[in-house]
């Protein structure tokens, strides 16, 4: 397979290839307006609207539906329940049959589906579905972690431990030890889009969907099973989303499945779009955590053995919470070296929307968790964190296997923390922080440096596959289409700069394409941060496939050595001849070459047995750092955050503008997660925190004064990653629990810096101000 041609300093480069900073492909899109959503698409004449009937309890039997007055009312064309699905009335991801699309007989959550209405217009189909009258028997309900096990509530999905070592003795042998537990909150996605799916039926059983989703694949396969029709029947097309966060891998599938069944029913074009309020209330979210630990140390701060186990308010039905509560445990050792380890998951059922991908798939909440123990171990020894850290990080061999049995190869943490803790001037800035806040009687200051290492490739190994379709028209211009989901992370930016480097030409040259089932099948979720390592990947071997076909052409018809053939930018050099990329297209057009092919790409030496805990469920790690410093006000609880300073490992950056830019909104998000983002639910399990009067994003204002972002520009990916770079979408999500930590810090002031505050997330500002209020009364 030929290479590409790497210019060197002083010759002529392609415009926008890889490792250059380019703009997102529709950044000026976003910002005037004129991007291309689903609700934006001209719609069909005849087209219909959809609207759901949520249920008013959080668990009860249907004893009673009726929806006459529904049908009666103005626009009405169709009402739809359970009995009215074709096919399957289930979407459950993990196969269980436990999450129905429309619910029949019990519902399990306030605010399930019930029923459907479409109707001529929008605002027609949601008056209607206020008009039902439901008649329940109430059952119990638990909405929370420590209800749900007070009442013996089961798993949703089976819980896995990982092992190693034996830790009851571990535990027993450490000269010191100490136990704690820790809730870690939810978090609402709080996409700009919300969900939404317009689907059109067609001729005989096939039917073509747009989904506002990041799996077009699952969509493509859940509205076949609704339908009772084959996948080939089902095309799915997604041209952007206006964010997901994860908030759309599975739970697009309700909205997709209810159209498709509307549009073949009724024979005309459905939409639905809820509104903000119903979809906060209807959509999975971020789990909730109770982590319990009990941790051996010695003097040094050095962890022997930790056993802890991760319960999870997975919700009414499975979802994903089993690889997401996976996930978490994987992640629970971050970058410290355990010697004795057990870490247990327990995928709670809870009657509650059933929980779903986000952001870093568990991974925050495992990360935080392990970042808690090395918080208590600091605070009993008195020491720095810092220093905690340091003494625990994976290092050499006997001290680099994980609980799951992989090695950890890639290792760079230390120099990471090394570099940013001088180039922020910590330790300088802790010393004067402790001088302030012996005299500030109101206002006291916390820093805290904390570091990441995350996990790179889906869990579940399948997954872990690509395809791509890639043609070069005769004119020279190339369309490329992938299986990944563009939601505004710039991933067609950098998979087409991928495909720019391989053939040497301008970006310009190449047209990206809308997602769809039918040019690129059986695509993985745009997901697990592996969008580009993936999709990249593909349409490099879809690139090298035509180039291999364009350099036999080329040898034999100027009777050159195929090594005479290379590819300069813009340009195709053949022996002593040289021909614009266009021109040489046109020859090998006229030469009856074929210019099209199929890209795929599987992550290769991942393995994983669930069974045994063991495996290599990585294919590589992405390391990173941040130091931030916050001022609190001890009245009130109030705090802003001062200055944060990050130093992140992209590998070898295709477009360091864009990984910027990810890790920057990372950083924004994962704060809103551990400060001011409170999902709550009342005691009739009523989620009540579902719109923006009620729910706090991070505003402007509430942004780091001083925000330094860098990249590890040394770092380069030593696996086969698309030209060495790493993944960027999740990893620095859990940089800022550097911001929780120093929060710990500044309350600890109170007491001296001798107790732990155990600052539960997120550290709201009343969460601060009792945890002020304990330390003062000397608790």
């Amino acid at each position: 397979m030929n290479k590409s041609f790497q210019p060197d300093s002083t010759a002529e480069k392609i415009i926008g290839g890889a490792h250059t900073n380019r703009e997102h492909d529709s950044a000026s899109k976003h910002v005037t307006g004129a991007a291309i959503y689903i609700d934006d698409m001209p719609e069909a004449a005849g087209t219909l609207h959809g609207y759901l009937g949520l249920s008013a309890r959080a668990h009860a039997r249907i004893t009673a539906l009726e929806l006459s007055r529904v049908r009666d009312a103005p626009g009405v064309v169709a009402v739809l329940t359970a009995d009215d699905v074709p096919g399957v009335n289930d979407i459950s991801p993990a196969g269980l049959n436990d999450e129905p699309i429309l619910a029949s007989g019990e519902v399990k959550f306030y605010g399930q589906p019930v029923f459907a209405v479409i109707a001529k217009t929008r605002n027609a189909a949601r008056r209607a579905a206020q008009l039902a009258d439901i008649s329940y028997e109430d059952l119990p309900f638990a909405t929370d972690v420590k209800a749900a096990m007070e009442a013996g509530h089961p798993d949703v999905c089976p819980p896995l431990t990982l092992q190693r070592g034996d830790v009851e003795a571990g535990l027993e042998k450490a000269p010191r030890r100490l136990s704690g537990e820790m809730h870690i909150g939810g978090q609402d996605h709080f996409y700009l889009e919300g969900q939404i799916a317009m689907a059109v039926p067609g001729e005989d059983d096939e039917i073509t969907v747009w989904s506002s989703t990041q799996h077009p694949s699952e969509i493509q396969h859940m509205v076949g099973h609704a339908l009772g029709v084959p996948s080939n029947a089902v095309t799915v097309q997604v041209r952007r989303m206006g964010g997901g966060f994860g908030g759309k891998e599975t739970q697009a599938n309700q909205f997709a499945c209810l159209a498709a069944i509307a549009a073949k029913r009724t024979g005309f074009p459905v939409k639905i779009r809820p509104d903000r309020d119903d979809d906060m209330t209807i959509t999975g979210k971020r789990h909730d955590f109770h982590v319990a630990y009990d941790v051996g140390y010695d003097d040094d701060g050095r962890i022997g053995a930790v056993d802890a186990t991760f319960s999870a308010r997975c919700g009414y039905s499975s979802d994903l919470s089993g690889p997401v509560t996976d996930r978490a445990l994987f992640h629970a050792d971050n970058c410290y070296f355990y010697e004795d380890v057990r870490l247990r998951s327990r995928p709670l059922m809870t009657h509650t929307v059933s929980n779903t991908a986000f952001r870093g798939f568990g991974g925050p909440q495992g990360l935080l968790g392990a970042e808690r123990i090395i918080e208590e171990i600091a605070y009993q020894l008195g020491r720095d964190p810092l220093d905690i850290r340091k003494a625990n990080f994976y290092g050499e061999a006997g001290r680099n296997v994980t609980p799951y049995h992989q090695t950890v190869e890639d290792n760079i943490i230390e120099r990471i923390i090394s570099e940013l803790e001088e180039s922020s001037d910590y330790q300088a800035r802790r010393k004067a922080i402790i001088a302030f806040n012996k005299n500030s009687p109101v206002i006291r200051k916390g820093i805290a440096l904390t570091p990441v290492k995350f996990g790179i490739s889906f869990t579940a190994t399948w997954y872990n596959q690509a395809g791509a379709l890639v043609h070069v028209y005769r004119d020279g211009s190339i369309h490329l289409n992938h299986g990944g989901t563009e939601m505004g992370q710039g991933l067609n930016t950098k998979v087409a700069q991928a495909l720019a480097e391989e053939f040497q030409v301008d970006f310009a040259t190449i047209k990206i394409t809308a997602t769809s089932t039918g040019k690129v099948p059986n695509t993985s979720a745009t997901a697990a941060s592996s969008g580009t390592d993936l999709n990249a990947m593909a349409a490099a071997d879809a690139a090298n496939q035509i180039k291999d076909r364009l350099i036999d052409f080329a040898a034999e018809k100027y009777s050159v050595a195929k090594d005479m053939v290379v590819f300069e930018p813009n340009r195709v050099r053949i022996g002593n001849q040289t021909f614009t990329f266009a021109e040489f297209i046109e020859q090998a057009y006229i030469g009856r070459v074929q210019l099209s092919a199929a890209g795929f790409y599987k992550t290769p030496e991942i393995h994983w047995d669930r069974q045994t805990g063991r495996g290599q469920p990585f294919y590589y790690f992405a390391y990173g750092a941040a130091v931030s410093e916050v001022s609190i006000d001890t009245l009130t609880g109030e705090y802003r955050v001062d200055r944060v300073d990050v130093l992140h490992d992209v590998g070898r950056s295709l477009n360091p503008a864009i990984d910027k830019g990810q890790i920057e909104g990372a950083f924004i998000q994962g704060m809103g997660w551990l400060t001011t983002e409170e999902l709550w639910w009342d005691d009739k399990g009523r989620l009540r925190t579902h719109a923006p009067s009620t729910y706090k994003i991070p505003l402007a204002s509430d942004r780091p004064r001083i925000f330094n972002v860098k990249l590890a520009e040394w770092s380069e990916n030593r696996k086969r990653a698309i030209r060495r770079s790493k993944a960027v979408g999740e990893p620095p999500f859990m940089l800022p629990v550097s911001v929780l930590e120093a929060l710990s810090m500044a309350v600890a002031s109170i007491g001296d810096y001798r107790v732990c505050p155990r600052l539960d997330a997120p550290a709201t500002p009343e969460r601060v101000l009792m945890a002020v209020e304990r330390l003062k009364a000397g608790g």
